[in-house]
């Protein structure tokens, strides 16, 4: 058992998170990584307030184990999907892209926030706003990552703040557990790794595309949604990084598609749509890249389109050769970090008993 300041703060077996992704990390898969003794993060960006509290009492059918709900601030029904994870006395509540309003409320029923920053000097700001604990997000990850790697961005961050830092960006394996561990952090956060897992409801097509990928397959730009991030390399992404003579025009019917996802009224949409438009590190383009990014990415995972369909994936993808069940993943995760941190010399793990390795 490796017991972390991660699993004590969040009341966990194991210091492993599954990340919050967009149509990926559904009930179904958060459910069985909170079973396995791990934090299972529901990913509430793309659900409507309705859709997010159904899903969170859909997820305590199937687990009384600790859960998460990750929301990036910026997205058009944060406020509301905050609202509710406050109302359901979700224990833990993960932000990005925006400063948390809502620290008071969640620590008056005794939850904490979790803040995910991907450049060293938002960690402090996060902290200073109340933050419990931080998931430092290095450039190899899936998705949104910034220009640092987890090997230089955790250790800074463990240097500059105390509370528990989970590393993100990299990590699939019980070496990279221990590495983390090493470089300050007290667990990893995995989205490629939980994606490539027999309870992950991505199609098979893409799952056999990331099984077969190697380190070197994937792409890092902001053409896929706006923000620099990195995606699996497949056709269409392939073509996006090519200049996939993306308009407005075009993007017009996707941003429809969103709004009925999301159940807006006219009124909720155009001022998510200005919002995006005018506000803070926005523009109509960046609006644009989003909505045509988020329907294609759909495409991949729902309908396994290999050519008009994109995915995120980290680089993580080049050491994932299988699909198993969540529970054996995990067990098999903190084996092999046991195994490895055992065998480094003292000065890294002192005088652990028992197999029980205590990270401080």
């Amino acid at each position: 058992m490796i017991k972390t300041r991660m699993t004590d703060l969040f009341g966990i077996q194991h210091p492993i998170m599954l990340a919050g992704m967009n149509w990926i990390s559904t009930p179904q898969i958060v459910a069985a990584v909170s079973n396995a003794g791990g934090l299972g993060t529901l990913a509430a960006a793309s659900l409507s307030p309705e859709n997010t509290r159904k899903n969170i009492r859909e997820i305590r059918e199937m687990t009384d184990k600790p859960i998460m709900i990750n929301q990036p601030l910026v997205r058009a029904t944060a406020k509301e999907n905050i609202q509710v994870a406050i109302e359901e006395k979700v224990p833990f509540i993960n932000y990005s892209l925006g400063k948390p309003w809502f620290i008071d409320q969640v620590h008056a029923y005794g939850g904490k926030v979790v803040g995910t920053i991907a450049i060293a000097k938002h960690a402090t700001n996060a902290v200073k706003l109340g933050a419990d604990a931080l998931v430092v997000t290095g450039h190899e990850a899936a998705a949104h990552g910034a220009d640092a790697t987890s090997l230089i961005l955790v250790p800074l961050v463990a240097s500059m703040v105390k509370v528990p830092l989970i590393a993100a960006g990299g990590f699939c394996d019980g070496r990279g557990l221990a590495a983390a561990l090493a470089l300050g952090a007290s667990g990893i956060s995995m989205g490629t790794r939980f994606i490539l897992t027999e309870e992950s409801t991505v199609h098979q097509n893409f799952k056999q595309l990331c099984l077969e990928a190697t380190e070197q397959d994937t792409l890092y730009s902001n053409v896929f949604d706006g923000m620099p991030g990195r995606a699996l390399k497949s056709a269409m992404s392939e073509k996006m990084m090519g200049g996939d003579s993306l308009t407005l025009l075009r993007a017009i019917p996707n941003a429809l598609k969103i709004k009925k996802v999301l159940k807006q009224n006219w009124s909720q949409f155009m001022a998510t749509a200005w919002s995006m438009m005018f506000g803070e590190g926005q523009n109509a383009i960046q609006m644009a890249r989003m909505a045509t990014g988020a329907v294609r990415h759909q495409k991949a995972i729902y309908e396994g389109d290999t050519r008009e369909g994109f995915m995120y994936a980290g680089q993580a993808i080049g050491a994932i050769h299988d699909l198993p069940n969540v529970k054996d993943l995990i067990e098999r995760i903190i084996a092999e970090a046991e195994a490895v941190l055992l065998k480094a010399p003292d000065s890294v793990i002192g005088r652990p008993k028992n197999r029980n390795i205590t990270n401080t």
